[in-house]
């Protein structure tokens, strides 16, 4: 008995999947839970695990291939006969032919409905001949100005006076790129293209500013300093780094600014009285976004950890669907790659993300004297439709006072 290889549900508004790669091959022995075919999706790559155990009797679904949730992929035969690959639409069936003793299939009993036909306006006698000689269509002249609607020789007439009507311009072919001898071309992948249409996104829909500020990193580089060993030793290998602090420093002031952690619905704004984080991690595949939900209840130890998990299973492709939804205010720290400024793009329908960058030593005045100090430049890019430019300025001023004086944290100031 075969079983079928369904599409799974994909998570939170994905309803379609490109099959990437088939682990097994048709004819292969499976075992049941064993991995049969990886399906791509905007977001992740999805594997898709034998049914049961027996033969992969069928592959119906080619690589490369977009299917939707709940489509049949393949057949497992648990009995071992191989299959034959389901067709993609069913063969007609044998003409009916009473000589070779095979019956026609039974009509269907009632009437059958059908849409009334529009009558055509009958020609005159004399419009009739005009209209034969120059090899016209009564529906093209239309509705008639004799009785009942009737066509005249003068409606004919009249018709074939009128002047011919322009023809549409053709669109202009585009004529195809022609790639040179050295350079390679290859197929976007489902989620950068996802990720292209999602930013083009943002930029149309929202009221999209950013707005800049700087900050002392000496306070939080001098703490991590000091308790560097002693957090990791505690908290069993987790390292202390810059990115909790800020954290903690945006849960803050998103409690004092809820309309930076708001979103829009409509006409509708939607506050949300908790604080789901989206931290942006590079991928093989491109730029990702888990959530690190209700951070705002965690401590330093907590974030992270879960940071920290999420880099290494972003970098193995092996982050979960629903870890990259519901994030209700981002970061993105283009620092660890060398970005001195940048203004990050907001995340629909989030309505801020904070931008981090690379710490530089710069020379500052700090009471009345020249210093140089370790210093870092932040953005905050906002809807202006739903945050404005006083809560932005505000916002990111709290986050600039937290990371410089961490006690402030620590005491929830």
């Amino acid at each position: 008995m075969a079983t079928e290889i369904v599409v799974p549900a994909l998570g939170e508004s994905v309803t379609t999947a490109t099959v990437a790669r088939w682990i097994k091959q048709q004819g292969e022995t499976v075992a049941a839970d064993e991995p049969l075919v990886e399906l791509e999706t905007d977001k992740v790559t999805v594997e898709v695990n034998a049914p049961s155990a027996g033969v992969l009797s069928s592959i119906v679904v080619p690589e490369g291939t977009e299917v939707e949730v709940g489509a049949v992929l393949g057949l497992v035969d648990a009995a071992g006969a191989a299959a034959a690959p389901k067709p993609a639409t069913p063969a007609p069936g044998p003409a009916a032919n009473p000589a070779a003793g095979v019956n026609p299939p039974p009509r269907a009993l009632g009437p059958v409905s059908r849409p009334a036909a529009v009558p055509a306006h009958a020609p005159l006698p004399a419009a009739a001949k005009i209209i034969a000689e120059h090899q016209v269509s009564a529906g093209d002249i239309g509705a008639g100005t004799g009785k009942d609607g009737r066509i005249t020789k003068g409606d004919v007439l009249d018709f074939l006076n009128r002047p011919a009507p322009a023809p549409a311009a053709a669109p202009a072919a585009k004529a195809p790129r022609q790639d040179e001898p050295r350079e390679q071309r290859v197929k976007m992948t489902r989620l950068r293209r996802t990720i292209a249409l999602r930013l083009k996104e943002a930029q149309n829909n929202a009221a999209m500013l950013t707005t800049f500020n700087e900050v002392d990193m000496g306070a939080i580089m001098a703490l991590r300093s000091e308790y560097r060993d002693a957090f990791e030793k505690k908290h069993k290998g987790v390292r202390l780094g810059f990115m909790s602090i800020f954290v903690r420093a945006c849960c803050v002031a998103l409690k004092e600014f809820p309309a930076v952690n708001a979103e829009i619905d409509g006409d509708d704004v939607v506050y949300k009285n908790f604080v789901h984080m989206g931290i942006a991690v590079g991928g093989p595949s491109g730029l990702v976004v888990p959530v690190i939900r209700d951070a705002d209840k965690l401590g330093f130890a907590g974030i992270e950890g879960a940071i920290s998990d999420f880099g290494k299973r972003a970098r193995d492709g092996a982050l979960k669907l629903d870890e990259l939804t519901g994030g209700t205010f981002s970061i993105t720290n283009g620092g660890i790659y060398g970005s001195l400024m940048s203004t990050p793009i907001l995340n629909p329908p989030q309505s801020a993300i904070l931008g981090m960058h690379k710490i530089q030593d710069r020379p500052m005045a700090v009471g009345g004297k020249v210093e140089i100090r370790p210093m870092m430049y932040l953005a905050l890019s906002y809807d202006h439709r739903i945050v404005d430019g006083k809560e932005a300025v505000s916002f990111l001023v709290r986050v600039k006072e937290g990371v410089e004086d961490p006690r402030r944290l620590l005491l929830d100031l």
